[in-house]
């Protein structure tokens, strides 16, 4: 079952609020009230948000649907529903995630336990206004917007499709809140003009104005989940820098490398390989062209599904 044009609002809403995007949040705000969000229930997202994104994108959320609306008394969101915090969390936590939870953390750190369980469960998700469903639905937003907390995002993915939500919705989510425009802090640029080189769609831009003074050539590529560029290879070598999403290098006859924001990757001159994005998700890296002067670029064979499925295989 597909999401509903609702549904797909308040995904909009909570991406947007992880992401901290204000005018991007502003229209958000504006799309879910005209899809008939009510002030009340969009308020509880934003209450929601700071234990999911932080306490400034939470407030800065709540700032910014205080200016969207003229109705400033509308639903009255109470604090906590009873002082029975604790035992009330427990409960919810229990029947939403189909059992106890506990685990190895929990005994490392017991205080985090009972913030989740009294805050989060029982004073948040334990008050109503908002189903569990839609609850869920909205934290899978959130996460996935933050990018790079993959455990909790599949163990909320796991708890979304526990409480109704279905695997072509959850792909929908994803699909709302990481796309080509917003898996890099750089500028997509256009769609790539090698395409015959890769497998997917791809986007390509340069970030140097200056590369024949300064020598450096340096562009944005974002690709699309399971996007892959062919084999080849560089007479003088590649820098590739991740900034976004979840990627692999792979040379030839090696074992591939995961590339995540932060992770540099150095390839030398001559040696074959590819690189691109995870199957299941969106991912942009850098490409520093090393030794331009000198350096020529050799396209060869594509990637097989077989051979990307086995390198990315988790």
């Amino acid at each position: 079952m597909a999401m509903t044009n609702k549904d797909s609002a308040l995904v909009r809403v909570a991406g947007e609020t992880a992401r901290g995007d204000l005018p991007a949040l502003e229209m958000a705000y504006g799309q879910a009230l005209a899809a008939g969000w009510s002030v009340q229930e969009l308020k509880e997202i934003g209450t929601q948000a700071y234990a999911y994104c932080g306490f400034p994108r939470a407030l800065n959320a709540l700032g910014v649907l205080m200016k969207v609306t003229s109705d400033r008394t509308a639903g009255v969101n109470p604090s906590r529903p009873d002082s029975n915090s604790l035992v009330r969390g427990t409960k919810v936590q229990t029947e939403l995630c189909g059992g106890p939870v506990q685990g190895a953390l929990f005994d490392f750190v017991p205080a985090i336990d009972d913030y989740l369980k009294a805050h989060l469960f029982g004073d948040i998700f334990g008050r109503g206004i908002l189903s569990w469903r839609e609850r869920e639905m909205a934290t899978v937003a959130m996460l996935a917007a933050i990018g790079n907390v993959k455990p909790q995002l599949d163990a909320h993915i796991g708890i979304a499709k526990r409480n109704g939500v279905s695997d072509v919705e959850i792909k929908e989510i994803l699909a709302l809140v990481r796309n080509e425009t917003t898996v890099s802090p750089f500028e997509l640029g256009k769609l790539n003009p090698y395409a015959k080189f890769f497998s997917g769609r791809s986007w390509l831009k340069c970030l140097t104005a200056r590369e024949e003074e300064l020598g450096v050539p340096v562009w944005n590529v974002t690709f699309e989940p399971g996007c892959r560029n062919n084999w080849h290879k560089h007479t003088g070598g590649q820098m590739l820098i991740g900034v976004g999403g979840v990627g692999y290098y792979q040379a030839r006859g090696e074992a591939a490398v995961k590339i995540e924001p932060g992770k540099v990757v150095e390839i030398p001159a001559n040696v074959e390989h590819w690189h691109g994005a995870a199957p299941d998700s969106w991912f942009s890296h850098l490409a520093i062209e090393t030794n331009p002067k000198t350096n020529k670029n050799t396209w060869l064979e594509a990637v097989s599904d077989s051979d990307y499925a086995a390198a990315t295989r988790k």
